[in-house]
């Protein structure tokens, strides 16, 4: 695979994961979304999905990694760091695209995240907080035990991937990128809970930067504070899988 195809690959695939990873995140938390409080079991689902369409795009071009811990665990496993800049770049980029097409397709929900005229503190039209739509929050704000999430379930994921290929008729089938899209639901609906598992820097990163800087009505911090946890547990745990896999396997 050359640069060229490796980096826009992977600009193309985790745009189209984050557009449906956000766009959901925003179908359920917006006023005036259809789907607004649809739930944690909708979520999961939409990001897995991401990563189906995303994967599957991909895949012709880059392999469709489209996540840096996951770049990082095949390059621990494989020796091979050549490409990875490339790999990083792509990712991060097309997390930036995702994120900025998935406030378009919800423009007008977010140009209508106001207080109503003549409304209150504390009533049902206060302004929706809208970065959980972009980037991870924490529901307990506790670094390590953060850290420590963000590591085992990058883990949970990159393990398995790096596993599936030593299935040789997942890869024959075509299905293994269906595989790791049901195995993103199953951590987002098992080990989700306690930091919305980023487990994909880039995911987290991307849209992050984003949020700083659209015109979001009332759309309140981009907590840059805690921005470092979604992106060093999920490398810690990439790189912790590859030294796994290549020791076990």
């Amino acid at each position: 695979m050359s640069n060229g195809d490796i980096f826009v690959g992977e600009v193309i695939g985790t745009a189209i994961l984050i557009l449906f990873g956000a766009g959901v995140c925003a179908a359920v938390t917006l006023r005036y979304s259809k789907a607004r409080a649809s739930g944690w079991v909708v979520i999961a689902f939409g990001w897995g999905f991401g990563v189906l369409a995303g994967a599957y795009t991909a895949a012709p071009l880059s392999g469709g990694q489209l996540n840096p811990a996951v770049t990082i665990g095949i390059a621990v496993d494989t020796g091979k760091w050549g490409k990875v800049w490339v790999y990083l770049l792509g990712e991060i980029v097309g997390a930036m695209l995702g994120a900025v097409l998935a406030y378009l397709v919800y423009l007008a929900q977010f140009q209508a995240n106001v207080r109503k005229e003549g409304t209150t503190e504390g009533t049902a039209d206060e302004p929706v907080p809208t970065l959980g739509i972009f980037s991870t929050i924490p529901e307990i704000r506790n670094w390590i035990a953060n850290l420590i999430t963000e590591i085992i379930a990058t883990m949970a994921l990159v393990l398995p991937v790096l596993a599936f290929g030593l299935t040789k008729g997942l890869g024959e089938s075509g299905t293994t990128v269906l595989i790791v899209s049901l195995l993103v639901v199953g951590i987002g609906l098992s080990l989700g809970g306690p930091t919305g598992y980023a487990i994909n820097p880039a995911r987290d990163l991307g849209p992050r930067i984003v949020h700083t800087f659209l015109p979001i009505p009332n759309k309140g911090t981009s907590d840059w504070g805690y921005a470092w946890i979604p992106v060093v547990g999920p490398l810690i745990g990439g790189a912790l899988a590859g030294l796994v896999y290549n020791a076990a396997f």
